[in-house]
């Protein structure tokens, strides 16, 4: 059981997930599809609501990635909320604007960590008209 006053944003466990979802947000802009293949957790319970697509699945996530066009992936990051719960859970939430764009999007996506290490386990993102 998680104790809201003991376990919550550990520092080293919040400092661990803060350096993962940056490289995340560093490989989804740059388009580094093998390091956002890393940070999926492999596995058929993986799933992630897109902006237009549902994915379930590992493989299917990274079939997504593979085929994904790798223009137009910069965006300003507008406001980000993490929150780690005991050592091994945690939830990372974006707001977002593509650049040059003029619609704001969220991005939650819930991390486990496992024994490579950090993973997402679930992902959404949604487009705010």
């Amino acid at each position: 059981m998680i104790d809201a006053d003991k376990d919550i944003n550990l520092p080293d466990v919040l400092a661990e997930v803060t350096a993962a979802f940056a490289r995340y947000e560093d490989a989804l802009v740059n388009n580094k599809v093998e390091v956002l293949d890393e940070l999926f957790w492999a596995s058929p319970h993986t799933l992630r609501y897109g902006a237009t697509e549902n994915l379930y699945g590992y493989e299917a996530i990274q079939a997504f990635r593979a085929a994904r066009p790798a223009q137009g992936l910069a965006r300003e990051v507008l406001r980000t909320a993490i929150t780690t719960y005991g050592r091994d859970f945690a939830h990372t939430a974006i707001e977002f604007r593509r650049v040059g764009g003029n619609r704001d999007g969220r991005q939650t996506q819930t991390w486990a960590r496992t024994a490579q290490g950090w993973r997402v386990v679930a992902a959404h993102v949604s487009l705010i008209a």
